[in-house]
């Protein structure tokens, strides 16, 4: 009997150890959290792909509400949520307000939602489609170029992919989500929480 809770107790110290254990990043064994978060893939994020490994993400280009330029390198040192969406896709108008709510759960210094629309029309636009909606949470960005979306190899909108605080991509899903929904919030704290 003692030995049978010694082993068990020798099992927790290795799950605990592997999951801490340094990648060559410093940062816990991201394979380990990627395998780790497989079972949270269920009900609104059952179509999430997470891929096996992280991948660098690659450099795309949007600008700010304000017109200011940015890159993903701006959000650098958060878990990052990149939204690819358009004010003319229906099922991106019924998404949207579940990534603002999720913007009010998770959204810190740690965790940012980024919607980056990919509308070819001016900007006021894009805002009066945040006003009509009544989205507070989320920053308006905008590609009007639509490069971030041949970028990142999108084919279909809303498409979402997940960032890590290193700018590494560990998942990504095409099709909408209630991203507030209680599986979707437990995956994305998974990540957060193991950075």
């Amino acid at each position: 009997m003692a030995l049978a809770g010694l082993f068990v107790l020798l099992g927790a110290v290795l799950v605990v150890a592997l999951l801490r254990m340094p990648d060559q990043g410093g940062e816990p064994a991201t394979v380990t959290i990627i395998a780790a978060a497989r079972p949270l893939v269920t009900g609104q994020v059952a179509n999430f792909i997470l891929y096996p490994q992280p991948e660098p993400a690659p450099a795309i280009a949007f600008k700010a509400e304000s017109g200011v330029p940015l890159t993903l390198a701006d959000f650098a040192g958060r878990v990052t949520l990149v939204n690819f969406w358009a004010t003319w896709c229906g099922p991106c108008k019924r998404e949207m307000p579940s990534l603002d709510r999720l913007q009010a759960a998770l959204g810190s210094e740690r965790f940012q939602v980024l919607p980056i629309s990919q509308d070819k029309i001016a900007v006021e636009k894009v805002r009066d489609f945040y006003f009509e909606r009544n989205l507070t949470e989320l920053p308006i960005t905008i590609d009007q170029s639509g490069n971030s979306q041949r970028i990142f190899q999108v084919t279909g909108l809303p498409a979402t992919v997940l960032i890590d605080a290193q700018g590494r991509v560990l998942g990504r899903m095409v099709g909408p989500a209630e991203w507030d929904s209680p599986e979707a919030i437990a995956l994305l704290r998974h990540f957060v929480e193991a950075r």
